[in-house]
């Protein structure tokens, strides 16, 4: 039994979750009642898109263990995962109550309001505010003046901390900005938290200046080695997701602390002095509602890297499916009641008109008829809404090719899977709303000059996609003219967006040299 759980907690390491799955398997045939065998199922479950049996097993560890905090921290994982939001939240709220020190049940808590209809960008504040007072304000007593040189124009230390240097949203978001960062005006040292290397880590080992592999270092270690490196200003890019190390920052190893793409807004954290943002994702008179100071990058906050296993963009599929394809190839904690509302009143008045959703553990049975029967109740033909699961990422961008027009969710709307679609000829039909993870899309089409599907509101939303889905001609000269006026636009444009953020970080050092 030992044998088969170490294998097994081995294998999950490595990412392999099938192979851990079955370990898992076998020590409960050996041990039925072995506590922590059925969390050890449930967590390997979740990562292969075996959601329903994951929340199961995760019920049967309660069993055996009631008032296990992290057990239902997990739950409120597997539940979200499953578009089950609410029941996600009151499973992280159980933790809280169980383990008020359970940072992760707190931070996953955090994540999940970005989900939730109705929660104001001010609200967001309050709540990560509280975080920083509960896990990071004992860490106050740890700062410590920094020594570094208060000279205006010399080079510049720039460190960036992340588990994400790699193949992910981050990793193409920020690949092209760090490789054309004019090594004159900056040094770039990259703390990489990784454990698995693609061609994108490699990508980015060569456009550090230096690199260092940081995964085995505590917080207060990482903390310390920062704090030696001389950094001038340090990247948080994470936020409270998974791998974030936001008690590094918390312990201020820089003397300028800034948090940028990995997340949907502020940390909370007080020793994070600024967000880099962008006049759309944060529109002028909105800083009321974030406790960082907002820095603007002129265009888009990301840069975004194609990524080069794109196929070639084929015909517009309904000229010759003899219908529109619309989709949404995002995570279904963002299908909420009030977007299956609106997908609904598309479909009504397109009638010839298909809706295909797509992410993993969308081929979980299970999860499938929860979906499916969201539209049915609504009265449409299940026939209609189509299900798909996990592909690889280069099949994943094959199946635009089968896909006429996007559909962004809110108020948590699409970030690299909006882009994605846009780089395979797919165009977006988006509704911005207050909060920052509500106007990603915004952000993207504007960078790219497609401001024709943006919407107001969600009645234009539903006039937009409507409109859209009844021009076939103007859909196909979209399709044919979206990837070129996205790599020429500034949304592709490293060197530009390279030398846009040097300027930002040149008047904040000097702002910081100057003061006293």
């Amino acid at each position: 039994v030992e044998a088969h759980n170490n294998l097994g907690s081995a294998l999950a390491s490595q990412g392999k979750f099938a192979e851990a799955a079955a370990c898992f398997r076998r020590v409960i045939q050996m041990k039925p009642n072995l506590a922590g065998a059925y969390c050890s199922l449930g967590d390997a479950l979740r990562y292969t898109g075996e959601l329903a049996e994951a929340v199961e097993c995760f019920r049967k560890d309660l069993e055996l263990r009631p008032d296990r905090a992290e057990t239902y921290n997990l739950l409120g994982n597997a539940l979200k995962e499953q578009g089950r939001l609410e029941d996600g939240m009151a499973a992280y709220r159980r933790a809280m109550q169980l383990d008020p020190d359970l940072r992760d049940a707190h931070t996953n808590f955090l994540l999940a309001s970005h989900y939730r209809p109705g929660v104001s960008a001010a609200e967001q504040a309050r709540l990560h505010v509280e975080w920083d007072d509960r896990h990071a304000a004992a860490l106050l007593s740890t700062w410590r003046p920094h020594p570094n040189s208060r000279e205006p124009d010399r080079r510049l230390r720039l460190g960036f901390l992340s588990a994400d240097f790699g193949f992910h949203p981050v990793g193409y978001f920020l690949i092209r900005t760090l490789e054309n960062l004019d090594p004159g005006q900056c040094e770039v040292i990259c703390y990489s938290d990784r454990t698995v290397i693609d061609h994108l880590t490699t990508r980015f080992q060569a456009a550090a200046t230096t690199w260092r592999e940081v995964s085995r270092l505590s917080d207060e270690e990482l903390a310390e080695q920062i704090r030696a490196d001389g950094i001038d200003i340090l990247f948080e890019l994470a936020g409270h997701t998974y791998g974030s190390r936001l008690l590094v920052f918390a312990r201020k190893p820089a003397p300028i602390q800034i948090t940028w793409i990995g997340y949907e807004g502020t940390t909370g954290l007080r020793a994070i002095e600024y967000l880099l943002a962008d006049r759309h994702v944060i529109p002028p008179g909105a800083e009321r509602d974030y406790p960082e100071r907002v820095l603007r990058l002129p265009d888009s906050y990301i840069c975004y890297d194609p990524p080069s296993e794109a196929p070639a963009i084929g015909p517009l599929p309904a000229e010759s499916n003899g219908y529109v394809t619309l989709a949404s190839f995002n995570n279904p904690a963002k299908i909420n009641s009030e977007v299956v509302d609106v997908w609904t009143e598309i479909l009504r008045q397109s009638p010839r008109a298909k809706l295909v959703l797509k992410y993993q553990g969308l081929d979980d049975d299970r999860t499938q008829q929860r979906l499916r029967a969201e539209f049915v109740d609504r009265g449409l033909s299940a026939d209609r809404i189509i299900l798909r699961g996990w592909s690889s990422f280069t099949d994943l961008l094959a199946e635009y090719n089968r896909v006429d027009i996007a559909l962004d969710p809110f108020p948590f709307s699409g970030g690299a899977t909006s882009c994605n679609a846009l780089w395979m000829g797919v165009p977006l039909i988006t509704c911005p709303g207050e909060t920052f993870a509500s106007r990603h899309g915004l952000s993207y089409l504007s960078a790219l000059g497609l401001s024709e599907t943006i919407a107001g509101d969600r009645h234009e939303y539903v006039r937009l996609a409507v409109g859209l889905a009844e021009e076939l001609d103007r859909l196909a000269a979209l399709r044919s003219r979206l990837r070129q006026q996205m790599s020429q636009s500034p949304l592709c444009d490293g060197r530009r967006h390279a030398a846009n953020l040097l300027q930002i970080l040149r008047d904040v050092w000097r702002n910081y040299c100057a003061s006293p």
